[in-house]
């Protein structure tokens, strides 16, 4: 055949294969197409035809795509967008790119992305320009394009206008007006606090509290006689509540630090002065139960000169009185005080404008949902004000005083109780009103989004740390391995690794079982917290690992036993209750339930079960010891079996019972006698003084001198070495 009609032939092959994969190019969405008459290519297809054996295949897929290309459905014609110009011919890429983003990033049109797709295993019938790519084609497109890639950067985040709220600017002092002086009461757990605020308030306090201690910051407003108010904050002394005390020192003026006259200065009272040095706050000293006859209120002055509290008799700045809170003695003489001193710091707020005030405690009440105690610091609370908290928001439907009674308002100074709150505050948190409830919603999500950014940057750091750990731990088990042969390395990690990955799920759960799954619940935002500031301080993961699974507050609920049960804990309840239903649900499922309303009490509770998750340890109880005076050896059979002659030095030598020998202080042997005998004849028993002979299972040469300890192994539990302070 002739050669001309042979490369005709072969060419128009070519074009065919090369124009039934542009079928797709040609005839997207026909049926809304619509045809733009262009004129003809430089390069016709029939000077092709003529002339196959001056063309490639390449030269020949591009001018099919230059006649097909004029197809063009309306909406693409609306989305066509300008080129990008490209820098040094470099595209930027990232996994999952669709044709339209990855043209748009090469600064070609969508055409150019099918033209490169055309001898790839892609099925160009199924493309569109929203198809999502994956990276090895994407990759594979750029360098056909003769371009070269680069991984695209994160695209960085837009960054969020600030909504959050904020304290308005200081108010203008003539429109001042004075304001009850926020008294805090520090001191030392059981030095009369509780009972001097019960006598200013003529109410039962202390009879109410577990254990008369105070378990949580109380905030009342004192009439005194003379018209004057003053608001008692009342905050615990016992060492688990340091940060409440703190918090406490952080809103008020005035600082009355209770000391007893019979125990001094304590270690509460040390950090109570501490508190109130921090926050700038002057002091006033109430020596209390002056009453008792070992009371020495001249010897807590003095001590008190170590801390750099002063008093007026020494020189000083602060006001002593003694007083008796049980007998009521001397307490408008302290009350005279708080109010002279609060009179020379001329304490004033704006009772106008947008409410600003701190969470002093927060709880959840049963049949009132969330609900926080707070001080206002400015403006006046109404009925209807929306108030941001932390990241909750409230619309206030109810407030109450201290003493239970519904208020309609509240000015600065003025403790109040708060219903409405969407979730629980958490204490210590401060309070802003804001225009409406849409702006609550700005802050609360302002607020959220700052934790997330800073709970992701805090995870990425974790995460990196580890990484290096690992990556650390790595390269020195291949520093280990490095001079062994690959088939050597195989055989060492097989062994290394053998017994996790021939042991059973059970089995691999009893190896972590040495470890205490906890869940705290409370009856407020500040038990909670005190409670969790302990935990932290546990040192003891070596000996039983401590993970606390959840905390909250309010009673105890079905959902807690469900969790308790998926992670085998158990539930520390304080000042909370479980109802019969709980109860019963949770003997059923084998959960336990420990409900406190002492701090201490819960806290040993918790480490009674840290002792009862840890592996019992085993002693000996030495039962005899005696010396080997002679050595000789006995032939039984074939063998020869050395014979110790010895005498009882201690106790008795028991047949039954474990025994050692030490050899200048070395435990050189343990095990079992196979024979004890006293003259000739077998025995069980050898008592103090007497001289016997004695074999051991195994075959070791006595020497004259050795030591035979007879005793016996017991199991003891052990304590875990975790103090928590008190």
């Amino acid at each position: 055949m002739n050669r001309g009609l042979i490369l005709k032939f072969e060419n128009l092959v070519q074009l065919r294969g090369a124009c039934r994969q542009l079928r797709t190019v040609s005839y997207r969405k026909v049926y809304r197409g619509q045809w733009k008459p262009v004129q003809s290519s430089a390069h016709p297809v029939w000077s092709v035809l003529l002339y196959p054996q001056f063309w490639q295949k390449d030269k020949l897929i591009s001018i099919a795509l230059s006649q097909c290309r004029h197809l063009a459905t309306k909406e693409e014609t609306k989305k066509k967008k300008k080129k990008i110009a490209l820098t040094k011919g470099e595209v930027a890429v990232r996994q999952k790119m669709t044709i339209e983003e990855l043209a748009r990033a090469m600064g070609k049109d969508v055409d150019h992305i099918y033209e490169a797709l055309l001898y790839t295993d892609i099925d160009l019938d199924s493309l569109e320009p929203d198809s999502i790519l994956y990276e090895d084609h994407i990759k594979l497109i750029v360098k056909k394009s003769g371009m070269k890639y680069k991984s695209a950067k994160l695209k960085e985040e837009k960054e969020r206008e600030n909504t959050d709220a904020v304290k308005r600017p200081p108010a203008d002092p003539a429109v001042l007006t004075p304001r009850p002086p926020v008294v805090t009461i520090l001191g030392h757990v059981d030095h009369g606090k509780t009972t001097l605020l019960d006598s200013l308030r003529k109410t039962q306090v202390a009879s109410m509290e577990a254990g008369g201690i105070t378990q949580h910051i109380g905030a009342f407003l004192v009439h005194l006689p003379s018209g004057e108010k003053i608001t008692f904050l009342d905050t615990p002394g016992h060492a688990a509540f340091s940060a409440m005390r703190a918090r406490g020192t952080h809103v008020t003026d005035i600082v009355i630090l209770v000391v007893a006259a019979e125990d001094g200065v304590m270690q509460q009272t040390i950090e109570s002065i501490q508190h109130a040095k921090n926050a700038g706050v002057p002091l006033i000293l109430a020596i209390n139960k002056c009453d008792k006859p070992e009371a020495d209120p001249e010897r807590v002055k003095k001590e008190l000169l170590a801390h750099d509290v002063v008093c007026e008799e020494f020189g000083g700045d602060v006001q002593a009185v003694n007083i008796s809170a049980l007998k009521g003695e001397n307490l408008m003489v302290l009350a005279e005080a708080t109010v002279a001193l609060a009179e020379m710091l001329e304490l004033k707020a704006d009772s106008t404008g947008l409410v600003e005030g701190t969470v002093i405690e927060s709880r959840k009440d049963k049949g009132k949902g969330p609900v926080t105690t707070a001080i206002i610091q400015r403006g006046t609370l109404r009925k209807g004000c929306v108030l941001v908290a932390g990241k909750t928001w409230a619309k206030v439907r109810f407030m109450f005083d201290e003493n239970g009674k519904a208020v309609d308002a509240a000015s600065p100074g003025i403790p109040v109780e708060i219903m409405g709150w969407k979730e629980v505050p958490s204490a210590g948190d401060e309070i802003l009103e804001v225009e409406s409830e849409q702006r609550a919603h700005e802050v609360v999500a302002w607020r959220t989004y700052v934790e997330q950014q800073e709970r992701m940057k805090r995870d990425v750091e974790v995460i990196e740390a580890k990484q290096k750990e690992h990556r650390m731990d790595y390269e020195k088990k291949q520093q280990k391995l490095a001079h062994l042969t690959w088939r050597q390395r195989k055989a060492v990690l097989y062994k290394a690794n053998k017994h996790v990955m021939f042991s059973k799920p059970k089995e691999r759960t009893e190896m972590d079982k040495n470890m205490l799954s906890v869940i705290v619940k409370g009856d407020v935002d500040g038990s909670v917290e005190a409670i969790l500031n302990i935990l932290d301080s546990y040192d003891a993961d070596s000996e039983c690992k401590l993970d606390i699974i959840h905390f909250g507050m309010g009673d105890i609920s079905e959902t807690d036993i469900n969790l308790a049960e998926a992670f085998n804990g158990v539930i520390f309840g304080f000042s909370v209750k479980a109802n019969e239903s709980i109860k019963q649900l949770a003997a059923k499922k084998g959960i336990k339930i420990k409900l406190h309303n002492i701090i201490y009490k819960l806290i040993e509770d918790l480490k009674d079960e840290l002792n009862s998750r840890l592996p019992p340890s085993v002693v000996e109880n030495t039962i005899g010891e005696a010396s080997v005076l002679d050595i000789f050896s006995v032939t039984v059979g074939k063998n020869k079996i050395p014979v110790a002659g010895c005498r009882v030095q201690k106790g008795l030598l028991d047949k039954k019972m474990k025994f050692k020998l030490i050899r200048k202080g070395d435990v050189i042997w343990r095990g079992s006698l196979s024979s004890l005998k006293h003259h000739k004849d077998d025995v069980q028993v050898i008592k103090m003084g007497m001289d016997c002979g004695l074999s051991l299972d195994k075959y070791i040469e006595f020497n004259i001198g050795d030591e035979i300890t007879c005793y016996e192994e017991k199991e003891v539990q052990q304590t875990t070495s975790w103090d928590p302070g008190f």
